[in-house]
C-alpha cells in the first residue's frame, strides 16, 4: 500500500536512485544540489510515494505566482500501472491549488515520448512551445 508524504531528507539516496533508474537525470545536473535547492524554495512541493520504507515514486513542483511547474516526476519502473505517478500529480496540483495556482505546466524532453498518453489522460495539453535556458550556475 502506498502513500504519499513529504520528502526528508532520509529519501535522498532513494529519490537519486528513482531519478537514476527513470532516467531523469543528466549529466549536467548534480542531483544532490537539485534537492537541496529545493529544500531551499517550497519544500513543501517536495513529494515521494512510499510502500513501507520504500520510495516508489517522487514529484517536485514550482510556484511562481503566475504559473505552476511540475518537475522529476517519477515512479519505480517496477510499480508502473499501479497509479503511483498520477498520485503524485494529484497531490501535487493540490497544493498548488491551495497556494492558489491557477495553471500548471510540465516539460518533456525529446526521447520521452512515452509519457505524452500519461499526461493526455491526465487532461494536460500539449503547447508547441520552444523553451530557452541559461545556465547561472554551474553544478
Amino acid at each position: 500500500m502506498t502513500s504519499i508524504r513529504a520528502f526528508a531528507l532520509r529519501d535522498t539516496e532513494s529519490v537519486i536512485a528513482l531519478w537514476q533508474a527513470t532516467g531523469l537525470t543528466r549529466s549536467w545536473n548534480n542531483p544532490h544540489l537539485d534537492i537541496q535547492r529545493k529544500l531551499t524554495v517550497q519544500p513543501e512541493l517536495f513529494l515521494v510515494a512510499v510502500d513501507g520504507e520504500d520510495v516508489v515514486g517522487s514529484v517536485m513542483g514550482g510556484y511562481d505566482g503566475h504559473r505552476g511547474w511540475i518537475y522529476y516526476l517519477a515512479s519505480s519502473p517496477q510499480r508502473r500501472g499501479q497509479g503511483i505517478a498520477r498520485d503524485l500529480v494529484a497531490a501535487v496540483e493540490d497544493l498548488l491549488l491551495e497556494m492558489g495556482c491557477p495553471k500548471v505546466q510540465l516539460m518533456v524532453r525529446p526521447g520521452n515520448e512515452d509519457v505524452l498518453g500519461f499526461y493526455d489522460r491526465l487532461g494536460y495539453e500539449r503547447f508547441d512551445t520552444t523553451t530557452t535556458g541559461k545556465r547561472l550556475i554551474a553544478d
